[in-house]
């Protein structure tokens, strides 16, 4: 018979790991690279832009439009890497504790 205290119990420590895994996010870190590696952008599992490095070479006046897109794709590319390290870090936290249920996200638990 379903146990209700049992499953009570079973939430908070889903909570607890949670919450845990969202204060590990600040150490999830990735990186994208864009222009062959000129550009180059860290963020980490908050999403936060955490270290930009522009190679020397591509800073001229007549270049600005050229660097603002590799800056641009350098980060997009290390958020859409972090998203995924994000949710294995989640996936972890969880692990044995919620059932595999198709089509649950629990992505929106670690903003």
């Amino acid at each position: 018979m379903f146990d209700m205290m049992k499953m009570m119990g079973k939430m908070k420590e889903v909570q607890v790991r949670i919450k845990e895994a969202q204060d590990n996010l600040i150490k999830v870190k990735a990186t994208g690279e864009s222009g062959g590696g000129m550009v180059r952008a860290m963020v980490n599992g908050k999403k936060q832009l955490i270290s930009l490095e522009i190679d020397p070479a591509i800073l001229k006046v007549e270049d600005k439009l050229l660097v603002q897109d590799l800056v641009v794709a350098a980060v997009n590319k290390a958020s859409e890497e972090v998203e995924v390290l994000a949710k294995e870090e989640l996936k972890k936290a969880t692990e044995g504790l919620l059932p595999n249920i198709p089509g649950m996200d629990l992505s929106s638990l670690m903003g």
